[in-house]
């Protein structure tokens, strides 16, 4: 059979230069978390684009609350179906799943960036389990921040914001006689355990706190002083409204930013909704990480765990994610749409706000570090703990009866 001359010409170019490999398909990772509320969208949304940028394609999978967003994501791993990643917070959540080998590791980029030369000591702790790194930390949040309204001060006639927790007090009465929510509370477990964290760190003191939280010490727990930091907690609940019980912390956020509410204790992941208003710290809310200079600086955190795979491509992309986190640009991009700061020192701060210049300011100096209190118990002390702490909260339970329930809650 005759060919063409032209034919021959295209067949002898295709022998002396094959086709081109084919590009790489985007390395595609599926994330499970619970950034659901406008500010933490806008916070999801830049790692997602920054992993884009290094060739990967984010599939966002996000599902309202915590516990329910880590409930979904265990099952999936337990089921065989598992996504790519999945948000934990910086503390004992995932040490089950690690320790039932349903994990893969991400030694490689850990040792590769150098993860030890600028990770706090609480934060390695909780993501390196037997030597090996588990988890790539996203952020660090203070969850016991004490945000104040403006506009609801002013009516108040508040002139200064609180810098001790007789002058809170005193700010939350004249808010409650203004006809005003002293204290913007979401009637949740969890966010009653918050508000017990802020007033046994920066009320009852650092001492106190690593008694009751690392030590699990019953004299301490059973101790007057414990018990002047349970009556401080259940007087603040006096300062709530009747719309409190259940109330999602966004919306308690969202009393504050609208001049309703004076003072709400939660993480710097509120400063996400200020932002999403257009408020700015200093002119329309002020912050405050604790009372006094040395004031504790309580480590939390959002980490991302990447389930058991052997498939390359998957773990290529677990790789690729965990770099990409841990990344300078990434980090600050990040936390000025989260409210919370860098896990890493090395970066520059200058554009974040003022409440985020605090923090790192708080961060370094190690004194002032201290872990939030489920990196010292486990998941399941911790719900036993917040069963008591919710129910005093709620109901009126004589002191001593939840002092005795505590030491028996930390001991199950």
């Amino acid at each position: 059979m005759k060919y063409p001359r032209h034919a021959l010409a295209a067949l002898a170019l295709a022998a002396a230069f094959p086709a081109a490999a084919q590009p790489a398909a985007p390395l595609k990772a599926e994330v499970i978390h619970w950034w659901t509320s406008g500010g933490e969208s806008a916070a999801a949304k830049t790692l997602a684009e920054a992993y884009k940028a290094q060739g990967g394609i984010w599939v966002d999978t996000a599902v309202a609350l915590g516990e329910q967003a880590r409930s979904v994501a265990i099952n999936r791993i337990a089921g065989g179906n598992p996504p790519t990643a999945a948000q934990f917070n910086t503390t004992q959540q995932f040490r089950d799943i690690v320790d039932q080998g349903l994990l893969n590791n991400v030694d490689d980029v850990a040792k590769r960036d150098g993860w030890d030369k600028f990770l706090p000591e609480t934060v390695l702790q909780a993501i390196k389990v037997k030597g090996h790194y588990y988890a790539a930390p996203v952020n660090i949040h203070n969850m016991t921040w004490f945000w104040f309204s403006k506009a609801a001060f002013k009516k108040a006639g508040i002139a200064e914001e609180p810098k001790t927790f007789d002058e809170l007090f005193a700010a939350l009465d004249k808010l409650k006689a203004a006809g005003l929510v002293g204290l913007a509370h979401g009637g949740q477990p969890w966010q009653d355990g918050i508000v017990f964290t802020a007033v046994l760190a920066h009320y009852g003191g650092r001492d106190l706190y690593l008694k009751v939280f690392r030590d699990r010490d019953p004299k301490a727990i059973m101790g007057e002083e414990f018990k002047k930091v349970l009556l401080a907690y259940k007087r603040l609940q006096s300062y709530t409204d009747k719309g409190s019980p259940g109330r999602n912390w966004n919306d308690a956020t969202a009393m504050l930013i609208s001049g309703r509410g004076g003072v709400q204790i939660m993480g710097d992941w509120a400063k996400g909704e200020f932002a999403l208003a257009k408020q700015e710290a200093g002119r329309d809310y002020g912050c405050a990480p604790g009372f006094g200079p040395k004031a504790p600086y309580i480590i939390q955190g959002d980490v991302m765990v990447f389930p058991k795979t052997d498939k390359p491509d998957q773990i290529k992309a677990q790789q690729l994610l965990a770099s990409v986190i841990t990344q300078p640009a990434t980090q600050v991009a990040f936390s000025m749409k989260k409210g919370s700061i860098p896990i890493r020192t090395d970066v520059d701060v200058s554009k974040m706000d003022m409440c985020a210049q605090m923090g790192v300011a708080a961060m370094k100096d190690k004194s002032r570090q201290l872990g939030n209190g489920e990196i010292y118990i486990t998941p399941d002390q911790n719900g036993a703990l917040q069963d008591v702490l919710t129910s005093y909260w709620n109901r009126n339970i004589p002191v001593e009866k939840v002092q005795k329930d505590i030491v028996s809650a930390l001991r199950s």
